[in-house]
């Protein structure tokens, strides 16, 4: 009982079959998909936050 088995799950997905050991999995009749929302050019852009700038300290002399 292994990969070449058509008898069992491990066989059917070795043989990429279908059948009692190894249902196919099916989409529920009348559920439609998610509508696709296309994107414009406006709101591909995003606006970022500026970049901190850094105050660099000043040195002491004495």
């Amino acid at each position: 009982m292994g990969k070449g088995d058509r008898k069992t799950a491990k066989g059917k997905r070795y043989n990429s079959s279908y059948g009692n050991a190894r249902k196919a999995v099916t989409k529920a009749a009348g559920t439609a998909a998610a509508p696709v929302v296309k994107k414009t050019a406006a709101s591909k852009t995003v606006a970022k936050a500026p970049a901190k700038k850094v105050a660099k300290k000043a040195a002491v002399k004495e």
